[in-house]
């Protein structure tokens, strides 16, 4: 039977995570206090008038963790389960993954704690310009750049940023990013985080020595990062023998066509009950034996009770924090290859970085440019991951975890402290 996780705080293992690495590289202790930390934090209770004519108090946040390199960036999400603790870690896990691909960013994060499955349209657009409202103190094209994160989408993206130019007096296209094309959002976006994924999957795969055509893959989690992850590695010859969703997974050994598997989900809204497939749980797919597991859900879903159960040969983290730090150490010790959400899941946040760099230039580029220029800077990426891996001996994560925090490093060296 499926082992089940017990929920641990993300922060705390990314502080924890921090101060391995540190020690390890011998970085001086003024540093590793100031990585350890958000730089800011901002918690805010405010009032949405739902349909039916009462008032509703949710509780949002805005995490700035670190802007040494550039502006803060990272995603706002909309869960039942958003905490402080976890949009700390989600900052500080962006502020990671910025440096790991050398984009000129620090890493923040924001959150709603809310049910987006029992809120209309009307309710989430309010909600969306109150918090954004609340917000406004803390973002902008030059400080804080929110994204589309899980329960948050394009719509979702214009109407923060049309709230936004609106307390302004005029249009800021550039205060967020993976808006709709018709305001000033990229081509490619949409895909660049399971594009990210599948491009790290495949390097690994040639690193590792497994064939690409027919190599088996089960991914938990079928929203936009799996869904297209899964897609896209189909096209590559990939065998997808697995899937899973908030509601369960489906399963089919000789493999799911995932194309219509999405025009499935779409029409009912869940992957439970897809013809010619038999049901499994979210944790039983993590255990599967396979070549190649893509976690894209949410944090800690691979932890000490289940690691010791995954068979898969290499792990592609779609998720932001789906392993914990216990869970790492058994997953190496079992020769298990991951590669860390820092680095693997980072497409989108590459591409986010290519659509503000389009509007504040007004010149916008062709998918076939930006696809290129993600591969191109995940390459890099991995290329010097990899390396840090071999060098150090150490396994993916922190080896990805060396090459940010020795680039964020540098940089406040270099900047020094003011006054």
């Amino acid at each position: 039977m499926a082992e089940i996780c017990e929920i641990t705080s993300p922060f705390e293992g990314f502080q924890m995570q921090i101060d391995t690495i540190c020690e390890r590289l011998q970085i001086n202790e003024g540093y590793r206090l100031r990585l350890r930390e958000s730089e800011r934090e901002l918690t805010t209770h405010f009032p949405v008038k739902m349909d039916d004519g009462t008032y509703k108090v949710f509780t949002g946040y805005r995490v700035q963790h670190n802007d040494t390199r550039g502006p803060a960036k990272g995603g706002i999400r909309y869960h039942p389960d958003v905490t402080l603790d976890e949009v700390k870690a989600l900052a500080a896990w962006m502020a990671m993954k910025t440096a790991v691909v050398n984009i000129p960013y620090g890493g923040a994060k924001g959150g709603v704690t809310c049910n987006t499955k029992k809120l209309s349209m009307g309710e989430l657009e309010r909600l969306t310009r109150r918090y954004t409202s609340e917000i406004s103190l803390v973002i902008g094209p030059e400080k804080d750049i929110p994204a589309p994160d899980v329960g948050t989408n394009p719509q979702t993206m214009a109407w923060i940023m049309d709230t936004y130019s609106m307390n302004r007096g005029y249009s800021v296209l550039g205060v967020v990013t993976g808006k709709p094309l018709e305001l000033g959002g990229s081509k490619g976006r949409f895909e660049s985080t399971g594009r990210g994924c599948m491009i790290c999957a495949l390097l690994a795969a040639k690193h590792l020595g497994i064939p690409v055509e027919g190599a088996t893959v089960a991914v938990q989690g079928y929203g936009n990062v799996g869904a297209v992850a899964s897609n896209l590695l189909a096209k590559e010859g990939c065998r997808i023998i697995a899937v899973s969703d908030s509601q369960g997974g489906i399963y089919n050994s000789k493999g799911l066509d995932v194309a219509n598997v999405t025009r499935y989900k779409a029409e009912t809204g869940s992957v439970i009950g897809y013809k010619d497939s038999e049901s499994i749980s979210h944790a039983e797919l993590l255990e599967l034996q396979c070549d190649i597991l893509v976690p894209s859900a949410l944090e800690n879903e691979i932890c000490a009770p289940n690691a010791p159960a995954v068979k898969a040969k290499m792990i592609v983290e779609g998720a932001n924090g789906p392993t914990t730090i216990e869970a790492d150490k058994i997953l190496f010790d079992n020769g298990k290859f991951v590669i860390p959400d820092i680095l693997a899941n980072a497409g989108g946040v590459v591409v986010s970085y290519f659509e503000w760099v389009q509007g504040l230039q007004s010149f916008f580029w062709s998918e076939d440019e930006v696809n290129n220029q993600l591969r191109a800077v995940m390459d890099t990426a991995f290329q010097k991951t990899l390396e840090l891996h071999k060098k150090e001996k150490a396994d993916m994560r922190n080896a990805a975890y060396m090459l940010a925090i020795n680039s964020i490093v540098d940089a406040m060296e270099v900047r020094g402290i003011f006054p």
